[in-house]
């Protein structure tokens, strides 16, 4: 970094406050009881627990915003120059971070340096420079940062452990931060999802120890130097930064080298062969892995395995997320954990009691006997691993022993009755053009664990559909290639009305989405609570 950041007490301003990734970094500063502001265009639950905590948030982002700033600093040299014995330089204060003050005692000249009330402005990749209120701050002078900055700094301040890898990087941060936190260790968490247990995406410890979900998407995870480090898997995620799964190889062997040990999953084999991490972990007894698995058992509820540490027997595991995907990343915080000194038991009892992050395979609820799922997978294999646990969700599994009826009014009665889980209904919303496009052969190939498809528009996420040879359609039409139940619906409001047409009991419905997909999901399950669906219990009939 050009600058460096100012923990002791300048404010920091953060141009789109409530990004998931934004907000983490803003509360642990403001219970640090460092001034925050920030700016965003609307109002969420994000803002208002920052704002709780004293964060101050301007509803639009505009250049007016950093007037608050000016008129502080102003005000500061009006009260100064009103004292005879000071003389202010012509520095402006709009041009500079401090203004130095002559004073005259005992008939000597003294410089002091007098810190402006200019803020630390801070940015996502999502801010550009076509921004208003960016623009103001570079014209009044002040310091800018990137996210990453604070990020990279913030674990320079702790023993840190960052998380990074294209897939499972939130949950396997969280489990982490959740192992450390049941463990009594206290740890300061920053991560790019909610997670119950800290009511939120960030917590502040009173320990050394801090958690850090480290982001590879625009080539920031080059600034960060942990004290561990661990690397989930590498793959091609977002071509509109990389052009080459090489360039993206080369920014995790730079994250490597700032690490002082890398602990990394050896199923994947661009880990294993161009990190070689310190510590590595897989789930194939025969991979000679430090930490691995044996004796393994998915069940629709929860997944069993014994586990290994360098060829002797540490224990048995169990965790109630579901899936390969998230045995490894559970291997991944033994690995963390016994490197921090942990006892097994200590590790395994927290990861049985993990519930896991917010849409990451969230139960949402169940409504006439359809269960509502939200996932952020948004990237073929991600897909592909969570429609296979949403697949272990019909092996033997039953909704709980509640009454519905179909729309047909059809009824059950009867003692303990319920239905089992029959049908995984995907209901996908793809995510920028650049990867659906980069990446729809893969796409079209990711649904064979789903019974059904609903296909709606890209998601842009920023990004202009000039000059894509994408759309939805042509999403849909792919995975039709391989599917025979294929819907495309073109909007979130026609997709509403076609899970009202098609849903029955019975089914699992799991949405899709790193966009705005779930916001339906409370209108689909509202629809299915409407009185004509329900009955008298069956405890009662």
């Amino acid at each position: 970094m050009s600058k460096s950041v100012d923990f002791t007490g300048r404010p920091f301003h953060f141009i789109g406050i409530g990004g998931i990734g934004m907000s983490a970094i803003a509360y642990i500063l403001a219970k640090r009881k460092l001034p925050i502001y920030g700016s965003d265009l609307k109002s969420s639950h994000i803002t208002k627990r920052l704002q709780s905590i004293g964060t101050h948030i301007f509803w639009q982002q505009d250049a007016k915003n950093l007037e608050v700033f000016q008129q502080s600093s102003e005000q500061q040299i009006l009260s100064l120059s009103n004292n005879s014995n000071l003389n202010l330089s012509p520095t402006s204060l709009s041009e500079n971070t401090a203004s130095v003050i002559t004073t005259k005692q005992n008939g000597r000249v003294k410089n002091t340096q007098q810190i402006a009330q200019l803020p630390q402005v801070v940015c996502s990749t999502a801010i550009n420079q076509t921004n208003s209120e960016y623009k103001a701050a570079i014209e009044l002078g002040c310091p800018i940062f990137h996210r990453s900055d604070l990020l990279a700094a913030l674990i320079q301040d702790y023993q840190s452990i960052a998380v990074a890898g294209t897939h499972g990087k939130t949950t396997t941060s969280s489990l982490i931060g959740f192992m450390l936190l049941a463990a009594g260790l206290d740890p300061t968490i920053v991560i790019g999802g909610e997670v119950d247990a800290w009511e939120g995406n960030a917590r502040l410890g009173e320990s050394p120890y801090l958690v850090a979900e480290a982001d590879e998407s625009d080539g920031s995870l080059v600034k960060l130097s942990a004290h561990i480090g661990i690397v989930t898997n590498i793959e091609l995620d977002h071509p509109d930064h990389y052009q080459s799964l090489e360039q993206v190889v080369e920014t995790f062997q730079i994250f490597k080298e700032n690490c002082q040990t890398l602990v990394g999953c050896i199923d994947c084999s661009t880990v294993k062969n161009s990190l070689k991490p310190n510590i590595s972990y897989s789930l194939n007894p025969e991979s000679d892995a430090d930490y691995t698995v044996d004796s393994v058992e998915y069940r629709s509820d929860f997944t069993y395995a014994r586990v290994w540490e360098r060829g002797k027997i540490l224990g048995q595991l169990q965790l109630g997320l579901l899936g390969k995907h998230n045995l490894s990343n559970s291997l991944a915080a033994v690995a963390v954990g016994r490197l921090l000194g942990l006892e097994f038991e200590a590790i395994a009892s927290a990861i049985a009691l993990f519930e896991g992050a917010h849409r990451r395979f969230e139960n949402r609820g169940e409504c006439n006997g359809i269960l509502f799922v939200d996932d952020y997978a948004h990237h073929p294999s991600e897909i592909n691993a969570t429609l296979a646990a949403a697949r272990l969700r019909t092996k033997n599994q039953q909704l709980n022993p509640k009454s519905y009826t179909s729309k047909s009014h059809f009824s059950i009665t009867g003692k303990n009755k319920s239905i089992p889980i029959q049908r995984v209904v995907a209901i996908f919303q793809p995510h920028r053009y650049s990867r659906t496009q980069a990446l729809i052969s893969d796409f079209a190939k990711s649904f064979n664990d789903a019974d059904i498809v609903v296909v709606t528009d890209i998601y842009s996420a920023g990004e202009s559909p000039v000059e894509q040879q994408i759309d939805g359609p042509k999403v849909a039409e792919a995975i039709s290639n391989y599917h025979q139940q294929v819907y495309y619906q073109p909007s979130l409001e026609s997709v509403t009305r076609f899970l009202n047409d098609i849903l029955q009991p019975g089914d699992l419905a799991i949405f899709l989405s790193a966009g705005n997909l779930n916001r339906i999901i409370p209108e689909v399950m509202a629809y299915y609570q409407k009185p004509h669906y329900q009955v008298v219990s069956s405890e009662t009939a």
